[in-house]
């Protein structure tokens, strides 16, 4: 996971969510934005021998073992001072020379919007799957949504 993991929420969830998986999660972040302790004990109480959990400096780092790469912008609404979000902005950037690092079979996340943290040359890349992975989730929140609907409207019969 790589960005903003101290605010992003599709973040904390995932992580949460994968304490289920036998799973190796790498957190990559500015220092100011690293996930907080209190998602990473959550892991650690929920999942104590199927997660493993690392911070890595950067993503050149984490690039090589990686299966799922999950990107998050920077949010600039979160910082009150100007310069700080700057330097936190333009940190972890991926790049297609930056792909060549990755294995074959790795897939690109996002949970978009997406500043500049993904190059838009990434975008053809196939293992680029942010674009697919908006529209299925557009799909689940719609069977979801008629499911409720559906619920609902059974009891007022």
């Amino acid at each position: 996971m790589v960005g903003d993991l101290k605010h992003g929420r599709t973040v904390h969830s995932l992580a949460k969510l994968l304490c289920h998986y036998n799973v190796s999660l790498r957190y990559v972040s500015p220092p100011n934005l690293r996930m907080p302790e209190a998602v990473k004990s959550y892991v650690s109480q929920m999942a104590p021998n199927n997660v493993t959990q690392t911070e890595v400096a950067s993503l050149e780092e984490a690039l090589p073992d990686t299966d799922v790469l999950y990107m998050t912008r920077i949010q600039k609404e979160r910082f009150e001072d100007q310069q700080e979000y700057l330097k936190s902005c333009n940190l972890f950037r991926l790049t297609p020379q930056l792909m060549t690092k990755a294995k074959d079979k790795m897939i690109v996340m996002h949970p978009l919007p997406r500043l500049n943290e993904i190059s838009p040359e990434v975008d053809s890349d196939p293992r680029a799957v942010y674009f697919r992975q908006a529209e299925f989730g557009m799909y689940v929140r719609m069977a979801l949504l008629s499911m409720i609907i559906e619920n609902k409207m059974s009891t007022y019969k």
